[in-house]
């Protein structure tokens, strides 16, 4: 079955939390947003779950705070890795922000929250089961996208920019013609639950012993584990079984190795193939690319949410007038990669320094906890903390809600 033509002022591929936050802010401006998302909900685990301090302040701002704050979260104040010797890398509460902690929260509550936001809003309009397939193109400008629901409908939306949310394998990315620049890896995750008692703290404090590497991310009623091993070892791992990446848990997480029993079979294992990249050029004429499909991100620092969000952030603020116009110019999409670029390659810089200096040396077997100068200069100077703080917590150009955007 086919749709009929339709048309917005803004399409966005992907209802993540880049694409969900910039539909809220473009509709709250009175900009017609449309975004497609092609799954029924938002209920997909083992998505990252990290709110941060400053995307905390962004909620705040929107009038979204309370509501926030009702759902069900653990709270983190440090970022730890084990010893010997241990080492707090991270001290949340040392920064002079509203929010001194990173709030961890299932992605689906954020997302359900911010979709509730926009219903409020006439000018948002949120399409699930709706899946981007193809861009339109015009005189060599991108003027829309075709798409294809659940049901097999096929239609076209012509929009007068085109957003790719959409991830780190990004549909609008790949029809734009656009190519990312792929960093070396030698990473990745596999993601799985383990039960959580109810007097456990939450704490986010990697296993780092034997060649194993895990980190324990508390949910109020269980853990998600990330195990990290060498990029390109899936296929064995499911080779040599369920028993023996238990093994390999209890190895990494002794304290948890009394509830190891709880992974079934390998398919309550999901792997994560880890990428770091990132695009030279986020735009064509009528299309931009943010988030993951921009710059995919490591896992390490559990940073590509809150950059998601403050390039959904810098977007809204900076196209807002050229969207109200009706014709917006390469040059002026242009200008999100100029504000954004430096915080993304400071991170990325970190991410690749931490898989060289702690991850790699950890997962080979050639150390276990993190490099001895590191944990003498961080205790020695215990402000250092604040440092990785910031960039985590916060980052190097936090992004704040437009005048326009705010509520309450």
């Amino acid at each position: 079955m086919v749709a009929m033509s339709e048309r917005t002022t803004c399409l966005v591929a992907g209802g993540g939390p880049a694409g969900m936050v910039l539909g809220l802010l473009l509709a709250r401006a009175g900009v017609e947003v449309t975004v497609l998302e092609k799954h029924a909900d938002f209920l997909r685990d083992f998505r990252g779950d990290t709110v941060h301090p400053s995307t905390l302040t962004l909620l705040d701002e929107m009038g979204l705070g309370e509501r926030f704050a009702k759902l069900p979260q653990s709270r983190l104040d440090t970022v730890s890795l084990p010893g010997p010797p241990a080492l707090t890398i991270a001290d949340f509460r040392e920064l002079k922000v509203a929010h001194p902690y990173v709030a961890m929260v299932p992605q689906w509550d954020l997302l359900d929250l911010l979709a509730e936001a926009g219903r409020a809003e006439p000018a948002f309009h949120l399409r699930m089961n709706t899946e981007v397939t193809s861009l339109i193109s015009e005189g060599g400008r991108v003027a829309g996208v075709r798409y294809r629901t659940a049901d097999g409908t096929t239609g076209e939306i012509r929009a007068d920019l085109t957003v790719g949310c959409d991830g780190r394998w990004s549909v609008v990315r790949r029809e734009a013609g656009l190519r990312p620049r792929e960093f070396p890896v030698p990473i990745d995750t596999w993601w799985f639950r383990l039960p959580r008692k109810g007097d456990e703290k939450a704490e986010l404090t990697p296993g780092m012993r034997d060649g194993h590497f895990a980190v324990v991310i508390p949910r109020e009623d269980y853990f998600q584990i990330a195990y990290l091993a060498a990029k390109g070892l899936d296929g064995r791992l499911r080779a040599e079984g369920v028993a023996a990446f238990r093994d390999r848990i209890r190895g990494a997480l002794p304290p948890l190795a009394d509830r190891v029993d709880a992974i079934t079979s390998m398919d309550d294992v999901k792997h994560l193939d880890v990428r770091l990249n990132l695009l030279p050029r986020w735009h064509r004429e009528g299309v931009l690319c943010i988030g993951d499909a921009a710059h995919a991100m490591s896992p390490v620092g559990g940073v590509g949410i809150n950059l998601a969000v403050q390039d959904a952030v810098a977007t809204a603020r900076l196209l807002v007038e050229p969207l109200r116009r009706g014709r917006i110019s390469g040059r002026e999409l242009g200008r999100v990669r100029r504000r954004r670029l430096l915080p993304t390659l400071v991170v990325q810089g970190i991410q690749r320094m931490m898989h060289r200096a702690v991850i790699r040396p950890v997962i080979e077997g050639r150390r276990n906890g993190p490099p001895r100068p590191l944990v003498a200069v961080m205790n020695a100077i215990p402000a250092a903390r604040r440092i990785p703080a910031y960039v985590i917590g916060v980052g190097l150009l936090p992004e704040h809600a437009p005048k326009w955007a705010r509520r309450g």
